[in-house]
């Protein structure tokens, strides 16, 4: 369920509703969602986006769009513990399906999810008063994480020192990574965990913790043992978490650049590329 094909598809329209097609919307009937046959639809989903028979899918009701001819469409998809959701859009006639992002020219293209998106008392670097705000959903085990967190920490200071905020959002995917929730401090150790996580146990990660701490004179061991032991900061974890699935992160890592999806380590020369260009436009735009 991390993997790229899912996330990425998301944005493509997998079928395209032709100017032939619109005839038919005149034929539409009274009550749409009855021409919606959810098992029928499963099955060319499943067949279309090759999911294997283990992942479980719900096709919920239709839902009006701003769009007088489609109607969403939310698929919820679940395999173990993982799961995602994806809006598709269906014609009321109930013939034609496409997945697509639907978006007002009025409004910011990025509005739903920077709704979403709290950074609020999370752990940052980069002026408050940007006028970017990259936020980074990260996983402290996951290895695309890590460089994705060496770019960051070594370009963004660097090159963006007045124009971009870093915000950091935990992520962990316990289905995957088994110590990740346990990693909490700031960024001195967020450096030093990405940089000994092939090191790093499930059965040893309080004692690595414990380790960095001893070099650290502003850091009461003790008391950070059992907040380990505690999981003190777990709330806190899982409040990112559902921030984070509320937003279909499915994979890590994850950022949003102003509210715009980057998926994935991306090299730093795009992402520097992209910065430059948002920059352009809030230039540009924000007078």
């Amino acid at each position: 369920m991390r993997t790229s094909q899912l996330a990425q598809a998301g944005r493509l329209a997998l079928l395209a509703l032709t100017v032939a097609a619109a005839g038919a919307f005149a034929q539409q009937p009274a009550h749409p969602a009855a021409a919606i046959d959810k098992k029928a639809i499963e099955d060319y989903l499943r067949h279309l986006e090759l999911w294997i028979p283990g992942i479980q899918v719900r096709i919920d009701d239709p839902k009006p769009t701003p769009l007088p001819d489609l109607l969403e469409l939310p698929v919820h998809l679940s395999y173990g513990q993982a799961s995602k959701d994806v809006d598709y859009y269906i014609s009321k006639d109930g013939r034609y399906i496409l997945r697509a992002t639907i978006f007002n020219l009025r409004a910011n293209p990025f509005e739903d999810d920077l709704k979403l998106i709290h950074t609020e008392n999370q752990p940052s670097f980069g002026p408050a008063d940007a006028p970017l705000t990259l936020v980074l959903f990260s996983d402290f085990e996951c290895p695309l994480c890590r460089e994705e967190a060496k770019s960051l920490r070594s370009n963004i200071a660097k090159t963006f020192p007045k124009e971009v905020r870093v915000v950091f959002l935990d992520f962990p995917l316990d289905a995957i990574h088994p110590w990740a929730q346990h990693a909490e401090a700031f960024w001195d150790y967020f450096d030093w965990m990405y940089e000994h996580q092939a090191d790093i146990k499930p059965e040893n990660v309080k004692d690595k913790i414990l380790e960095w701490a001893k070099g650290k004179p502003d850091i009461d061991s003790a008391k950070l043992a059992q907040c380990v032991d505690m999981r003190a900061t777990e709330a806190e974890v899982n409040h990112s978490l559902e921030e984070g699935k509320k937003l279909q992160v499915d994979a890590t890592p994850t950022a949003f650049l102003n509210g715009r999806r980057l998926v994935g380590n991306m090299p730093w020369q795009n992402l520097e590329q992209i910065i430059k260009l948002d920059l352009e436009y809030y230039r540009t735009h924000s007078k």
